[in-house]
Formats: C-alpha cells, sequence, structure tokens
C-alpha cells in the first residue's frame, strides 16, 4: 500500500499543490510554521476521515475560503484508486472514490491504512485515558468495520442518553426513553468490550519482544485492559447506576470510561510497576515507542499489507538508540517525515528517495 500523489486545494495554508511520493522515504523538511504537518494531516484526513488534531472541517480549511479539496492516489493490491474528499464549512463532506460518491464517511475508512506518530504520542502513557482509548479506537475503526460502526452508534448513543438525562428533572416522562437506550447501548457496547479485549491480547504478543528490544532486554512489558464493565455484566451494572446517572446527569457505567494499564517487569516473576502513575518519564516514552511500532505490525497482520508510517517531527524527540531501532523497522514501509533541516543525523542514517522543501505553503521537490 503506497500513495502516489496528493493534492490539496485550500486545505490549511495551502492554495494549491500537488506533491508526488517515492514509494520508499519521502523528507519534507523546512523551518516551523510552513505547512509540514498539514500535509500529514492531509494525509491523515483523507485515510481515516478526521483530523488527527482532533480539528472540525471548517477549521482545517483556509482562511477566508468556505471548502477544501484533498485529492489522493493510491495503490493498493496492484490497483490504483482516485480518493476525493470535499470539506465544506456548514456541511457534512462529500468524499467519492474514482468518482463514485460514497454514502457515508465511514465506508472510506480501511482502504487506506496509516500510521501517524507524532512528539505528542510519547506521552500517551502519562496522559489521561481519554488519550489511550482514542489510540485504541483510531487503530481498531482502521481495521475492523463492525468496531467502526458499533463506536459510532455506541457513541451517539451515550450522548443522547446524556441529553435526556439532563432534561429528565422537566420532562420526567422521558424516562421510558432511557429502557430502550439501554438496550442499545449494551448491544453496541459489548462489540467494543469484546474487540478491545482481543486487541489488548493480540497487541501484547507483538509489543513485548519489541519493547524488550529497545530496553536492552532489560524489561518486559505486559499490557492490561481495563474495561469499566464486562460485557456479561453490562447490562446489570447500566440499570443499578441509573439513580446515580439521572443525579448526575450522565452515563457512568460503559466502555467510554475504559483504561488500559502498563506494567514493567524486570523479570517475569516480579509484581511490577503501572508506569503510568510510577514510571520514569525515560520509561514512558519508550513504552510509547513500543506501542506506536506494535500499531504497524498490528495492521501488517490484519492486512497483509504494509500501512504507509507518517513521521511527525518525531526523530529530533528520540535517542540515538530509540532512533536506530525505528530506521531500522521501517525497512521497505512507504515512510513520509517530516523534520526541520537536513542534519548531519538524517543525511548520514537515511537512504532518502525523495526529498521536498516545505515553505509559506509551497512545497518544492529537491535533488
Amino acid at each position: 500500500m503506497i500513495i502516489k500523489s496528493l493534492e490539496l486545494a485550500d486545505f490549511r495554508n495551502y492554495e494549491n499543490v500537488k506533491i508526488d511520493f517515492s514509494r520508499g522515504t519521502n523528507i519534507l523538511y523546512g523551518d516551523n510554521a510552513q505547512g509540514k504537518t498539514n500535509i500529514l494531516e492531509a494525509i491523515f484526513v483523507s485515510a481515516t476521515t478526521k483530523s488527527h488534531k482532533g480539528s472540525k472541517d471548517k477549521e482545517i480549511i483556509r482562511f477566508g475560503k468556505e471548502e477544501a479539496h484533498i485529492r489522493t492516489i493510491l495503490e493498493k493490491d496492484n490497483a490504483e484508486y482516485r480518493v476525493d474528499m470535499h470539506l465544506r464549512k456548514n456541511k457534512s463532506k462529500g468524499i467519492a472514490i474514482d468518482s463514485q460518491k460514497i454514502k457515508r464517511a465511514s465506508d472510506l475508512i480501511g482502504m487506506l491504512n496509516v500510521v501517524f506518530f507524532s512528539p505528542e504520542d510519547l506521552s500517551i502513557i502519562k496522559n489521561g485515558p481519554s488519550e489511550r482509548r482514542r489510540f485504541m479506537d483510531m487503530e481498531l475503526c482502521q481495521l475492523d468495520q463492525i468496531y467502526l460502526n458499533s463506536l459510532s452508534k455506541y457513541n451517539k448513543l451515550v450522548v443522547e442518553r446524556n441529553r435526556v438525562l439532563k432534561d429528565l428533572f422537566e420532562h420526567p416522562e422521558n424516562s421510558v426513553l432511557l429502557d430502550v437506550q439501554d438496550k442499545q447501548l449494551c448491544e453496541y457496547g459489548s462489540v467494543i468490550i469484546k474487540t478491545r479485549e482481543k486487541f489488548i491480547k493480540d497487541l501484547n504478543e507483538i509489543i513485548r519482544p519489541i519493547h524488550s528490544k529497545l530496553t536492552g532486554e532489560k524489561e518486559i512489558l505486559s499490557v492490561y485492559y481495563e474495561p469499566n464493565v464486562e460485557s456479561d455484566e453490562f447490562e446489570k451494572k447500566l440499570t443499578a447506576s441509573r439513580k446515580k446517572d439521572i443525579y448526575s446527569k450522565q452515563t457512568t457505567v460503559g466502555p467510554h470510561k475504559d483504561d488500559f494499564s502498563f506494567i514493567v517487569r524486570k523479570n517475569p516473576d516480579e509484581e511490577g510497576i503501572d508506569i503510568r502513575k510510577y514510571g520514569s518519564q525515560g520509561q514512558q516514552r519508550t513504552a510509547s515507542l513500543s506501542l506506536k511500532l506494535s500499531e504497524i505490525e498490528i495492521v501488517k497482520r490484519a492486512k497483509k499489507e504494509n500501512p504507509v508510517l507518517l513521521l511527525d517531527d518525531v526523530l529530533s524527540e528520540l535517542d540515538s538508540n530509540r532512533q536506530n531501532y525505528l530506521l531500522n523497522t521501517i525497512g521497505n514501509i512507504q515512510t513520509i517525515i517530516t523534520c526541520t533541516g537536513l542534519d548531519e543525523f538524517v543525511n548520514n542514517r537515511f537512504e532518502i528517495d525523495k526529498l521536498f522543501k516545505v515553505t509559506e505553503g509551497t512545497v518544492s521537490s529537491e535533488n
């Protein structure tokens, strides 16, 4: 799986630009605030329909414009596809694959698999549970259409249920709606919980050897799923929490409250420490890197092909040992990297296939 080209019109700070990528390593370099990350964001949007920053469509349209366009030419299974995305300020986005409009944005998910790695990802371990859930959801939504649909419906139900809870004092007759919503929440929530359980189990098989190598075989990393509620007890606990939910005016039970922990041991027999709370910054950053590198392998196994790797100025955040491991992992994966300058590290350690200079919303290819 590779991206052959990307065209942007009125996206962020780009008026019009077209970039033809190499199958190998592509470097986008330039000063800060020139638009390098915006290119990676456009690729991420064309793969997942959403910004990695959580930005709304109207926020990524060029200032003073009403709409933006992204066109991505990709190659998959020896066939070429064109994905056109039309972003509008006051309407939902329009998407077409090979000139055929698709009805739902979610139908695009999984066509192009990307792994996005930014400096912010190095803090995923020490950040709050919502960050870790977001990582898990973004990965699973790219790989599993059933999970994507279940999560979308579940999240909408939580919003609707919370609205009913807030209005219940003025409209007590709406309490009958909670019975219907609870049944649907349990249906979609159980799919989410079971899929997350399997994901964490599969993740452990991949992340342990990666983390062991990153730490010189000094640490054993295990990831544990911490469901807010087990799937077979969801309905019972949701019913039991109704009085509490009415009082707090929000849904307090369900997978939207899940988390997962990272336990580091020096040997298999010791209890280990939860590095979310007690780990050093170095341990947290190494575990985060292990997590992102595992993401590459998860996509390979699930899709039987390589994802496209997007590295947003992350190399400067890693020491030489972690840099070496990351570079060795890339292998034959198409990689698009942003950096502020072509320093000695980049020149000496990378086999660069294509080089681009980014300056104030313009991109020029260089030898």
